[in-house]
């Protein structure tokens, strides 16, 4: 049985990915025909996802340093990694679908926040349909931030998470 510190960890990560999913589909992101704020906005966007993938490879290098956690303390560092992770995810997303709300024509098949969200998680996990794509500038200079995100921040941070956790499931 698990430890209970373990499984409260655990629900806490469960219920921020639930909240940060919630956030995602109910933040306004109207086009705003006013340029400064739409700067502020585009400003604000980039500085979010900084701060993720600060965290995130903040997260991965506790994990894969000299100092790497152990017990309740990689317990702790894996979920906020995990949490991270899909905030970095849902970023995209939402940078995706406000991109293709506010310039259309620069992805082709993303309409919804659904779509932006299937887009952000075949981008980044690589599998790439084809039938979501970029098509204008913008939103290709959009997906190549994520391919590097992809490749460098989580891919790494994805690693760590499976790599940590499946030595314990196998112990137990």
């Amino acid at each position: 049985m698990a430890d209970p510190t373990l499984r409260r960890a655990r629900r806490r990560a469960a219920a921020a990915c639930a909240l940060l999913l919630a956030g995602y589909f109910l933040v306004p992101v109207e086009a705003d025909p006013n340029g400064l704020r739409l700067a502020l906005r585009s400003a604000g966007t980039l500085l979010l996802v900084a701060v993720v993938a600060f965290l995130v490879t903040g997260q991965v290098r506790r994990q894969i340093g000299r100092d790497q956690p152990t017990g309740r303390d990689e317990d702790r560092a894996l979920t906020r990694l995990a949490v991270a992770l899909v905030a970095g995810l849902l970023v995209f997303a939402l940078a995706d679908y406000v991109v293709a709300n506010t310039r259309p024509g620069e992805f082709a098949g993303l309409r919804t926040r659904v779509d932006a969200l299937y887009f952000a998680l075949a981008t980044l996990t690589t599998i790439g349909y084809g039938d979501v794509h970029a098509q204008g500038q913008i939103a290709r200079v959009a997906v190549c931030a994520q391919m590097v995100f992809s490749i460098g921040v989580v891919a790494t941070g994805a690693s760590v998470v499976f790599r940590q956790m499946t030595p314990r499931s196998a112990r137990r």
